[in-house]
């Protein structure tokens, strides 16, 4: 089965609540004949979109080609959560790295939020950003080490906008009797994701960068110039990344074997009065939540409760979204049980076995950056700046991140689905125990 259209039809989005309040770019065209440039770029999401616009700041010659159109994958389907850290707490990180490489890479998430944050500024206004991450504990007993973890970070990383929430007031800032206490940070936030992609592909194309979209690489042919194939282009690039995430499929064996697709679904209710809105999240905070299939949810600008949970593991998305992420939800909030859901979308995310992101060097002039693990609307936009500097030269801060180990599934690409299935099984069922 095509992950590319197992789902979808080719050049339209999704009919997400994102998709219907965004103004798309017009239709970029398909690529066609020979092409030259210095970089070709696969894949139109936060990776390939960031890493266009700062190569072109850089001066290089940029191509970018998206099979469908940009901003369609998980960049244009997520939460719109932006995260500070890295998809692994610091705790995690220091005991497989090293309190050097684990500080370094905190700094790094750091710098991608705030990325989106200009970014927003700069070329998406209308994307919004709104400040704060609630993380809710769906079990008392992990309060007291997600509060020890915000001292610590306040005490040994010198972040304080990060702290303790007790049962009392998780229950006041997020109107549900499911949790136990957790932590705030004020440093993180949320946007409109698909808007924030629009604005970015704009940027781009204002640099210089030529956008094709509808076009589908079929073959990267290794050389000094590279040779990007692709259904009606024969492209010709001094340098080549690959920025496909979830929607890589099998098209690059390497990073397939390290990177692999799982599906995840949001729902979108009818616009809340603002009473009952805020009654479920009293000061407009994202929220998500610690259970291993995570329940993440927040307020839209119009007051609908958009929630995000349930995943699956095949390529094909369920008959009845609405049934399986409504489920979650009104456990989560049965005083929703009334209410009205307007939009109900899927989409394909990248995942490794660490949840750590997979940066590598395919070769001396062909780069992947993806596997973000959920965690991808900052990490991924950094990705793309991380890229461009690697390819200006400057590659100490891109190899960092390819030096953080991303094991292969067991039995690659070829074997992982079972494997997989099982675990998430398992981790499923721990959650309800």
């Amino acid at each position: 089965m095509d992950i590319l259209t197992a789902n979808d039809r080719v050049g339209q989005y999704p009919a997400s609540w994102y998709a219907a309040t965004a103004d798309a770019p017009g239709l970029y065209p398909e690529a066609k004949g020979d092409i030259s440039c210095d970089v070709c770029i696969i894949g139109g999401g936060f990776t390939g979109l960031s890493a266009a616009l700062h190569m072109a700041e850089k001066g290089f010659d940029v191509v970018l080609v998206e099979a469908h159109r940009v901003g369609f994958g998980a960049s244009g389907r997520n939460g719109g959560q932006v995260g500070t850290g890295q998809r692994l707490e610091q705790d995690e990180l220091e005991e497989m790295l090293g309190k050097t490489v684990a500080r370094s890479l905190w700094d790094l998430s750091l710098e991608s939020v705030q990325l989106v944050r200009d970014m927003v500024a700069e070329h998406a206004p209308e994307a919004g950003f709104t400040d704060g991450i609630l993380h809710a504990d769906h079990r008392a007993r992990f309060v007291p080490d997600n509060h020890a973890y915000a001292r610590k970070m306040n005490d040994e990383y010198g972040y304080d906008l990060i702290r303790p929430v007790d049962k009392d007031e998780m229950r006041h800032l997020c109107g549900s009797p499911a949790y136990h206490g957790g932590t705030l940070d004020m440093g993180g936030g949320h946007t409109h994701p698909l808007r924030l992609a629009f604005g970015m592909a704009r940027a781009a194309v204002a640099k210089g960068v030529r956008i094709y979209e509808t076009t589908r690489v079929t073959k990267v042919a290794e050389g000094d110039p590279a040779r990007v194939k692709t259904e009606s282009a024969d492209i010709s690039a001094r340098y080549v990344l690959w920025a496909c995430n979830g929607y890589l499929g099998h098209a690059q064996k390497n990073v397939a074997a390290r990177v692999m697709p799982i599906n995840n679904y949001i729902l979108a209710t009818e616009p809340l009065e603002d009473d009952f809105a805020k009654s479920l999240i009293r000061e407009g905070h994202a929220v998500a939540d610690s259970k291993f299939v995570i329940n993440y949810f927040r307020l839209s600008e119009d007051n609908r409760m958009l929630f995000g949970g349930a995943e699956s593991y095949g390529y094909r998305f369920p008959k009845d979204i609405v049934k399986l992420v409504s489920k979650p939800m009104l456990e989560i909030y049965p005083q929703l049980k009334d209410t009205r859901v307007d939009y109900a979308w899927g989409g394909t995310l990248g995942i490794t076995l660490n949840r750590m992101p997979h940066f590598a060097r395919l070769n001396g002039n062909i780069l992947s950056a993806s596997g973000y693990s959920g965690h991808g609307v900052a990490m991924a936009t950094l990705g793309g700046k991380l890229a461009a500097e690697a390819l200006a030269g400057q590659a100490e801060r891109f190899d960092l991140m390819a030096d953080v180990p991303t094991p292969r599934f067991p039995g690659g690409a070829t074997l992982r689905w079972p494997l997989l299935v099982a675990a998430m099984l398992w981790f499923s069922l721990r959650d309800k125990l």
